[in-house]
């Protein structure tokens, strides 16, 4: 990952389903305007997302806002429909904001995106979890592989902030 603590997060529309189900943009940098925020855990229904990353930061939530946290944001390669669905599958809630990066302009602007063709998935992300305040990246950490989820575990993560 090319991004890391120091660095303004780059401007990057990210999409999301609304009450409605309308399809909205956001500017990244609007989310975090302001606040302290965490972002990452990146793929939607993969094994290791769904079963630990995700639902980590769920099971965390309160812990999270106890240290400062503002907004969780869950960003994925991944339309805005996958990421509601997912969300609902992992009963999220309002504690996660999930959005997705289906064109991958965020993730290749903090140079996240790896490629796992051989697995039939396509570029991808790599699993991460930051911490931002106002804009700039706080805390990175990025697994070196991403079936694994220590180092970006909300358990973990949180410890460490």
């Amino acid at each position: 990952m090319k991004i890391k603590a120091g660095d303004k997060l780059p401007s990057s529309e990210l999409f999301y389903l609304d009450q409605s189900n309308n399809v909205k943009k956001i500017d990244i940098l609007d989310l975090c305007e302001n606040k302290t925020i965490i972002l990452g855990m990146p793929g939607a229904f993969t094994k290791t997302c769904s079963a630990l990353h995700l639902p980590g930061y769920i099971k965390n939530y309160e812990l999270a806002i106890k240290k400062g946290i503002s907004k969780i944001v869950c960003i994925a390669v991944n339309d805005p429909n996958v990421m509601k669905a997912w969300g609902e599958n992992q009963n999220s809630g309002t504690k996660i904001f999930m959005a997705g990066d289906p064109f991958l302009k965020f993730t290749k602007a903090i140079g996240a995106e790896v490629d796992k063709s051989e697995k039939g998935l396509g570029i991808r992300s790599n699993r991460y979890t930051m911490l931002v305040e106002d804009g700039e990246v706080k805390k990175v950490e990025e697994e070196k592989e991403t079936a694994t989820c220590e180092l970006s575990a909300a358990e973990n993560f949180l410890k460490s902030i």
